[in-house]
């Protein structure tokens, strides 16, 4: 996922702001780590560089 995504990302299920946190990215993209609702507390994990922002309870 390329940073530049956070100014237009945000919570599918509130449509809050996302807060990101990154555990592992090279020079391109993040390839691992979260992003979370500051409104409503919902998880969105990104693995591989892919963020998964299908709502939880879809999940």
């Amino acid at each position: 996922m390329k940073r530049s995504l956070m100014d237009i990302l945000c919570c599918p299920v509130c449509k809050g702001d996302l807060v990101l946190r990154v555990d592992a990215e090279n020079e391109k993209e993040i390839l691992e780590g979260n992003l979370r609702c500051a409104a409503c507390n919902a998880d969105y994990p990104i693995h591989e560089g892919i963020p998964n922002l299908l709502p939880p309870t879809v999940r």
